[in-house]
């Protein structure tokens, strides 16, 4: 059986897939570390292990190119495709955000807001509940404090049912995940399903502190993705050092790679 089959089929099961979204979350997690630059043989090898067709690829690599995301250029026989400036400036926030270290500091303070549509916040009734200083400095109310008491269904309720859906399918993932030894072709195309999740999380809803977490939840989201992450990532990068005549090795990893999920970073 396939080692990634469960984390496969959760990919395609959820509609159409959007390749060129896939596409960006491998340039973010494999390749800006790695120099910049991947073959399309690369490309198409690791998407190919989760079902894409080069077709597919091809496809979502030239809407990139027409939406000024990617550049391409040859190196003799070779196709390599990079982030152009344009792709450069939009990937700096989101990869901050998605590479963060988890919480460890408790979070003592709190603002709670006038909802004014910010996704990144927690509705409580008609206000929203923050860290504090993650509250925006332009609501009509708000008050900031301790909380004194949070009981397990108002925690409950904190999550809209799209954001529990997706938190439930990324424990899956985890859970999936914890009890593989994956090859090193396996690893890379397993973590870039992981984070292709997290990512879509991460840029979409509010970050689940600790102290908001439900009660069937054992561990945040953040710690979950940082635990597996650092297990997958070795043999993950030893797919990317893989040398072959028509997918040469990637250039090493830059030191900022080692710093992902850590304290500090």
């Amino acid at each position: 059986m396939d080692p990634l089959a469960p984390l496969i089929n959760a990919l395609h099961a959820e509609g159409r897939l959007r390749v060129w979204s896939l596409v960006i979350t491998v340039f973010g997690d494999s390749v800006q570390h790695r120099g910049g630059r991947i073959s399309t043989a690369r490309l198409q090898r690791l998407l190919g292990r989760v079902g894409v067709e080069a077709g597919a690829i091809r496809t979502a690599l030239s809407r990139l190119g027409r939406d000024g995301w990617v550049e391409s250029e040859r190196t003799g026989r070779m196709s390599e495709y990079r982030l152009s400036q344009q792709g450069l400036m939009r990937f700096t926030e989101a990869t901050g955000r998605i590479y963060a270290p988890p919480q460890i500091a408790p979070i003592d303070e709190w603002s709670l807001s006038l909802d004014d549509g910010d996704p990144m916040g927690f509705a409580v009734g008609a206000l929203r509940l923050r860290p504090s200083k993650s509250g925006p400095s332009s609501a009509a109310f708000r008050i900031e404090g301790r909380i004194a008491s949070l009981s397990p269904d108002l925690k409950a309720s904190l999550l809209i049912p799209a954001h529990r859906a997706t938190l439930d399918k990324l424990f899956a993932d985890v859970s999936a995940l914890q009890r593989l030894d994956l090859a090193p072709l396996d690893a890379c195309a397993a973590r870039t399903l992981l984070i292709h999740r997290w990512r879509r999380i991460v840029l979409r809803h509010p970050e689940l502190p600790t102290e908001l977490l439900p009660e069937e939840y054992r561990q945040t989201p953040r710690h979950a993705v940082a635990m597996v992450y650092s297990k997958i990532s070795p043999h993950a990068e030893e797919w990317l050092d893989l040398d072959e005549p028509d997918m040469p090795a990637m250039l090493p990893a830059k030191a900022a790679f080692f710093q992902r999920f850590k304290q500090g970073a």
